[in-house]
């Protein structure tokens, strides 16, 4: 139990601090019905525990070692995320997710998978942070810590999508555009961010 709260504990402290994952998730809840908002938190759930699962068991820093691997996940993620916050910034409707409403789920699922692996950065923050536990973790604790992580990605995305959905009918619709730009300029900050290491990598 002690080394599953631990794991879970730090999954919450890791997740918690408002990313792309984050603004994401809301967006989708404030825009969307809560059905699909929750069936999109769950995509991000998914794609959040295999990060979580590759930096347990040292994947992501195995990728972010290799300089082509890095240059191709910063180049696809500072466009594709780029895209996703310029959408939000132009969009003169309030239900937007930098997506139309009718998108295919799929291409849901490419955003979702764009906001949480396509950051060399944040692969080997993952890594380096939960394989440090591992390291010191015993044999018997180690499936209990992850799955406190897990649990806790479960537990954030789901909550978060259920508390903006309940809230949203509190926000006018001036104010739920206003949200949507801030988070389209927070966004297409990160991109700007991503596209700048793309460029210290490339000259280095």
């Amino acid at each position: 139990m002690t080394a599953f709260l631990q794991g879970f504990s730090l999954g919450l402290a890791y997740v918690a601090p408002i990313g792309l994952q984050n603004l994401f998730v809301i967006n989708s809840a404030l825009s969307r019905p809560r059905s699909v908002a929750l069936r999109i938190a769950g995509i991000v759930i998914v794609f959040d525990v295999l990060l979580s699962l590759a930096g347990f068991f040292g994947v992501g820093a195995l990728i972010t070692r290799s300089e082509l691997a890095r240059v191709l996940i910063l180049g696809a993620g500072s466009l594709l995320v780029l895209v996703i916050g310029a959408r939000l910034v132009l969009s003169r409707s309030v239900a937007s997710t930098g997506c139309a409403l009718d998108m295919p789920l799929w291409w849901v699922a490419w955003m979702a998978f764009a906001v949480t692996w396509l950051n060399p950065q944040a692969l080997l923050d993952v890594s380096l942070l939960l394989g440090a536990f591992r390291a010191v973790l015993a044999e018997s604790e180690t499936t209990a810590f992850i799955l406190g992580v897990t649990t806790a990605s479960c537990s954030w995305f789901t909550g978060l999508t259920l508390v903006v959905s309940c809230l949203k009918s509190r926000f006018t619709a001036r104010i739920l555009r206003l949200i949507n730009l801030v988070c389209g300029l927070v966004i297409c900050g990160y991109a700007l961010h991503l596209g700048w290491s793309l460029v210290e990598l490339l000259r280095s």
